[in-house]
């Protein structure tokens, strides 16, 4: 093959680009899901001149390969495939940005099978190691010399094809490793997981170090900046690097919402991805119809509880509902399992556990269920225990299955819980997937999944990155996730990449997605979680003391911190954000200069005089709750304000006061006097629960929040009211808590100037200073 270079030159200054972006060509007129278009982008480096035959291989912005390709496949390419193909034997790097299912893969083994052509080696990279070992799997058929190296595992690291996690590559990157010499392309898949706060430098890093001579191959979900991740490889490494992107999806989706407890199941977004109002507006009439509290309670009127203690999912009825009915149908059509799904929710009723001679022909399997909590996940494939989805045919292979994989544990390991309770779930069709569960079951879940032995699999979030493991149905407990900061909405990214393991390509006709909803939404956010474009990949670089340890011991000590600094993505976006930035703040400094700056010192005194206050408000209080005051106040009913910090909590209500005694001798005294009050508070959803965040927190603003019982500290007293209110006599009911809130919010309504407080004359106080 002809080697092409680009062409040498200074760094330009951040105001300029030495990047060179062509025009974007479409393939074809570009429609959504229903046509297969394909939009193809370059950035080529400045003086950068192709030496290539345009007769083979067309031009850069138009490139088009007629040679004798190095593999072949079974079926048609399509155009973006077709554009990749060309990209690739211009020996230069791309970027592939599609849909899941939609087909990168074929692009990723065409550079397996280039490499192999010209007698060179090439390395196969993922984000996990069950993704590498699926991987390895599905390369070691197609190409037998494949290695695998995940740190767990290291198996032919001569091969021609290594596939390994990131950090393997990065550390190979920073040993100086002779292997990298031999290496023709790298593939980076699942490119996007770049933008992780915890492990997306990896990625960063390693494209930094790679040698300039090899080229890589990015498979990426679709992300809204393609084009700026194209110009910094560009940039980086003088290299042209194109874009092919595709939002054709070969199997279309249906994406229904269910109201939990509610009455039906309402398909809002269609197959040619129109939004549906009229059925969105009767969802939201759906809840309007229902009683407060009425989707918590099974039809004998008692609370059914939380399905799962996190996750902000509720209804394990619900779901347990769901996939029995999407697994139990019968040869039935999609109108007829939604008219089924209603009137079984409607009227409370369960198809009968003992139908397996109706297993043979089900319409609606596999199914995924996506919790964002291991327990909820563990929760629900709990309740479907007593289901059973597998003829007696695939519970024998399953359990042959899971006998030799366990051969590789030794005898005490095979006898441990979380092996053993296993076994009868898998024989039912029903499994577990999280990063909790021993690497052994992971794999062996997956590897069932693949042969079709598991019909309903309760997954989190991390099964949809990369693993090529689609399902006929996806189903989402909640809408909402903790993301270590907040409980928000899963983003439109998220949820693509989740929802695009519906349907199947060449077995389903069309996927479905059903979301599974506890409370009103508004139509925008609805719209832009399911149709809204993907995030744009943002750099979450930063510079580790485990870089800067390997960057002093380098080989040859050939790079600085300062140069992967200066060559992260981080930095390219910063710079190329510059003159907007400088446009804004001479923005800024025009409006200022218009502002009226007269009485700034009376407003500079009243700021002052506020912070007096505070201070003075703050030792008063600290006053006011001293036990032998506070504690004769401290009576149920009573409204207290709370404040942690920089936290305001608002007002509680106080339900009981307890005292906590030492742990033990020596131990230092506790704050108040080792008072606790436990006060009703207003939480945010699902923080009471321990599996999701180390403790409570107040809703974000606009949230819908849940009343729950909080141990507070008397120094986080910030205020007593002169009000108590009546406290019902069981406050286990969420309904019971609930009314509560409300009787807050209303006296709060009646007294907009704030609630009357507790005069500090009354708690006599005989403190000359107070």
């Amino acid at each position: 093959m002809e080697e092409e270079s680009a062409a040498p030159g200074k760094r330009k200054s951040p105001e300029k680009s030495d990047v060179t972006e062509t025009p974007k060509q479409e393939s074809a007129p570009k429609r959504r899901t229903l046509a297969r278009t394909c939009v193809h982008e370059v950035a080529v480096p400045s003086g950068y001149v192709s030496t290539k035959d345009e007769s083979i291989h067309g031009t850069l912005s138009n490139p088009a390969y007629n040679g004798e390709m190095a593999k072949t496949y079974q079926f048609e390419l399509d155009p973006f495939q077709q554009v990749s193909v060309a990209c690739l034997e211009r020996n230069e790097s791309v970027l592939v940005s599609a849909h899941t299912s939609a087909g990168k893969t074929a692009v990723a083994e065409y550079a397996i099978a280039m490499a192999f052509r010209d007698k060179q080696r090439v390395i196969y990279t993922s984000p996990l190691k069950a993704l590498s070992n699926q991987k390895y799997r599905e390369l070691h058929q197609e190409f037998n010399d494949v290695g695998l190296m995940t740190g767990d595992v290291t198996l032919s690291p001569n091969a021609s094809c290594l596939v390994m996690t990131t950090e393997i590559l990065r550390g190979m990157l920073y040993r100086g490793s002779e292997v990298l010499k031999e290496v023709a392309w790298v593939i980076f898949d699942e490119i996007h997981y770049m933008k992780d706060r915890e492990r997306g430098v990896v990625w960063e890093e390693s494209i930094i170090f790679l040698p300039p001579a090899i080229k890589m191959v990015f498979l990426s979900a679709t992300m809204s900046n393609a084009t700026e991740f194209a110009g910094w490889i560009c940039h980086l490494h003088k290299q042209p690097c194109h874009v092919v992107y595709t939002d054709f999806r070969p199997t279309p989706l249906q994406h229904y919402v269910f109201p939990m407890g509610g009455s039906g199941l309402y398909l809002v977004v269609d197959e040619n991805e129109q939004f549906r109002e009229d059925n969105f507006m009767k969802l939201q009439d759906s809840f309007v119809k229902q009683r407060p509290g009425d989707w918590s309670k099974n039809k004998e009127g008692k609370s059914g509880g939380r399905a799962a203690k996190g996750g902000g999912g509720s209804g394990g009825s619900d779901i347990y509902k769901i996939v029995k009915v999407l697994l139990l149908l019968h040869n039935a059509a999609l109108d007829c399992f939604i008219k089924m799904l209603i009137i079984i929710v409607q009227n409370m009723l369960s198809l009968e556990d003992h139908v397996m001679g109706m297993i043979m022909e089900r319409k609606f399997h596999p199914v995924i269920v996506f919790s964002f909590s291991r327990r909820e996940c563990e929760y629900h494939a709990m309740s479907m225990s007593k289901l059973d989805f597998n003829t007696k045919e695939e519970k024998d292979d399953v359990e042959q299955v899971f006998r030799n994989a366990v051969l590789c544990l030794n005898e005490e390991d095979r006898c441990l819980p979380a092996i053993e309770l296993m076994l009868p779930l898998l024989m039912r069709g029903i499994a577990v997937h999280h990063s909790g569960l021993l690497p052994v079951i992971k794999e062996l879940v997956e590897l069932l999944f693949q042969e079709g032995l598991i019909k309903a699999l309760f997954a989190t979030e991390t099964f949809a990155m990369g693993l090529n493991m689609p399902a006929k149905t996806v189903v989402f407990t909640s809408v909402k996730k903790w993301d270590g900061d907040s409980h928000r909405h899963i983003g439109s990214g998220e949820y693509i990449q989740m929802s695009g393991r519906a349907g199947r390509r060449g077995k389903d006709d069309r996927g479905i997605c059903i979301i599974m909803v506890d409370e009103q939404m508004e139509m925008n956010t609805l719209k832009d979680m399911v149709l809204g474009k993907p995030a744009p990949l943002v750099s979450t670089f930063r510079l580790s003391y485990y870089s800067i340890l390997n960057l002093m011991s380098r080989a040859e000590g050939q790079m600085t911190a300062e140069h992967v600094i200066r060559n992260s993505f981080h930095q390219f976006q910063y710079e190329k954000a510059l003159p907007d930035i400088g446009k804004k703040v001479s923005k800024l400094e025009q409006e200022a200069a218009l502002l009226d700056a007269s009485g700034e010192a009376e407003v500079a005194e009243y700021h002052k005089l506020k912070l007096e206050l505070a201070q003075l408000e703050k030792k008063l209080m600290s006053e006011i709750t001293r036990p032998e005051r506070v504690l004769y106040y401290l009576d149920p009913g009573r409204l207290i304000k709370v404040r942690e910090g920089s936290t305001d909590w608002g007002w509680g209500v106080v339900v009981n006061v307890v005292k906590r005694t030492p742990a033990g001798l020596g131990a230092l005294p506790a704050r108040g006097g080792g008072y606790i009050v436990d006060t009703l508070l207003h939480c945010s959803p699902g923080s009471s629960e321990n599996g999701v965040r180390p403790k409570p927190c107040p809703p974000c603003p606009g949230e819908k929040g849940e009343m729950h019982v909080v141990p507070v500290q008397l120094p986080l007293i910030s205020a007593l009211s002169k009000i108590k209110v009546s406290i019902p006599a069981d406050l286990r009911p969420p309904e019971a808590r609930q009314s509560l809130l409300l009787a807050v919010q209303e006296l709060g309504t009646r007294f907009p100037q704030g609630l009357p407080k507790l005069n500090p004359v009354t708690v006599t106080i005989h403190n000359i200073q107070i």
